[in-house]
């Protein structure tokens, strides 16, 4: 295929919606498969481009596997060694190996986009040092060996998986050091995220612009693929991690950290003795507004599940009352728990006019909403109470909870407070804590 058919095939995939976009691209031919990649700037994402504007040190790509996170990084480091004569590149892998393969020599390394636009470039492997034609250097660092960026200058750095390196902290602070060089010096860093404290730090650092991406925006990717990833993992927080690129960090302190949220998950029971719809009602009604919170839980034996997450936002008082009616309906629940503290008796004359069909029972909070909830982490911890599926919203809100302090300020954990009101209903005794009788 000549010059002008690429980019009439080229024209045509933009044009095109992403599932016909990957059916051209799997229909290629190899050579033309070879020419398209060449043409990295008319097929790349958006968020694989560096930001625009002078703002910024640190470029932040949080993505899932698969997104293009490498390619995106030796587009960038390629283009600014060509920009001018003698720039110095620091390439930060997790280790020197992984530096070489992956950064370097990889399938979406240097060398290989080097290759696609017709450049040579000189790499030394046993010197760890790449140089292009005009002068420009870039040389292999690790993240387990910080002393080795002590003392070298750099114009740019590119820092790969910096979530794994062994050392993060200190081979950060020394590669920043060493980022003194030339006119504006700028690093990108390539990660997929995982909880740590520096890439938190990063993030929210104001010469910093983050950008993010999914796994499934790579178009090149096989669809068969992305269908058995999404079915494996979709919804799990190690799927929001991986392939969504989303940061979930605990929160210190947290009533229920990811890791008791993840021990807790069991498959649903096939009956229960009790089943209870939680509402937590906004004070208002618009997007802007708190959402309402609908949680159904369940009773077997001594045991409390979490078995629905019904939650809505910006509907009117008898949109989300009819959204509880048919939560009771569809998982057959004998009451409904709502809380009265905003507008009592209108939460009670609106779900009456829904038709919920069950007993309403309605409850004011004299405790705080963290307080309330203890009683119920107490049980998740103590291997009492569980999770039947995957919420990510409403575990979100779980492990925001922090043991006696408060809930992060501007945000409402309205579908933790009606689970947590649910499963006291459920419990042996109204508060969630068991009492002793005396006889």
């Amino acid at each position: 295929m000549n010059a002008d058919a690429i980019d009439w095939q080229m024209e045509l995939i933009a044009n095109a919606s992403e599932e016909e976009q990957r059916r051209l691209i799997w229909g290629m031919s190899p050579i033309d498969v070879l020419r398209f990649d060449a043409k990295f700037e008319n097929w790349a994402h958006r968020n694989q481009f560096p930001p625009s504007g002078d703002g910024w040190r640190t470029w932040l790509m949080m993505a899932g596997r698969g997104f293009g996170k490498t390619r995106a990084g030796a587009e960038w480091i390629h283009s600014l060694a060509n920009s001018r004569r003698g720039v110095r590149i620091a390439l930060v892998g997790a280790t020197l190996h992984e530096a070489r393969a992956i950064m370097v020599e990889g399938v979406s390394g240097l060398l290989r986009v080097a290759k696609l636009r017709g450049e040579t470039l000189s790499w030394e492997p046993s010197l760890g040092r790449l140089r292009w034609r005009n002068g420009s250097e870039a040389q292999i660092f690790s993240g387990e060996n910080p002393d080795g960026l002590r003392g070298p200058e750099h114009d740019f750095a590119w820092a790969d998986e910096l979530a794994k390196w062994a050392q993060p902290e200190a081979a950060w602070d020394n590669l920043q050091m060493g980022l003194r060089r030339g006119t504006r010096p700028r690093a990108l860093i390539t990660t997929t995220p995982r909880s740590m404290r520096l890439l938190e730090t990063i993030r929210d650092d104001r010469w910093t612009v983050a950008t993010n991406g999914r796994t499934d925006e790579n178009i090149n990717l096989d669809e068969r693929y992305l269908d058995v990833m999404t079915a494996t993992y979709g919804g799990t927080r190690l799927g929001r991690q991986e392939l969504e690129g989303e940061l979930i960090t605990d929160v210190e302190g947290s009533l229920w950290p990811r890791e008791l949220i993840e021990r807790c998950r069991l498959v649903r029971p096939e009956r229960f003795d009790r089943i209870v719809v939680g509402v937590d009602p906004p004070a208002g009604v618009g997007e802007g507004c708190d959402a309402c919170g609908i949680v159904v839980a369940g009773r077997l034996d001594e045991r409390l599940y979490v078995l629905s997450d019904e939650t809505c936002q910006g509907l009117s008082p008898e949109g989300w009352a009819r959204r509880v009616a048919a939560a009771v309906e569809r998982w057959d629940a004998d009451m409904v728990v709502a809380e009265a503290n905003n507008g009592g008796a209108m939460v009670k004359s609106v779900l009456d006019a829904a038709n919920v069909g069950v007993r309403v029972r309605l409850v004011h909070a004299s405790l705080g909403k963290v307080a309330r909830a203890e009683p119920i982490a107490l049980r998740f911890e103590s291997g009492r109470a569980f999770l039947t599926g995957r919420f990510p919203q409403l575990e979100d809100e779980m492990s925001g909870m922090v043991a006696g302090g408060q809930y992060p300020p501007g945000r409402s954990p309205d579908r933790a407070d009606a689970m947590v009101w649910a499963m006291t209903e459920l419990s042996p005794t109204r508060s969630g804590i068991p009492r002793v009788r005396r006889l």
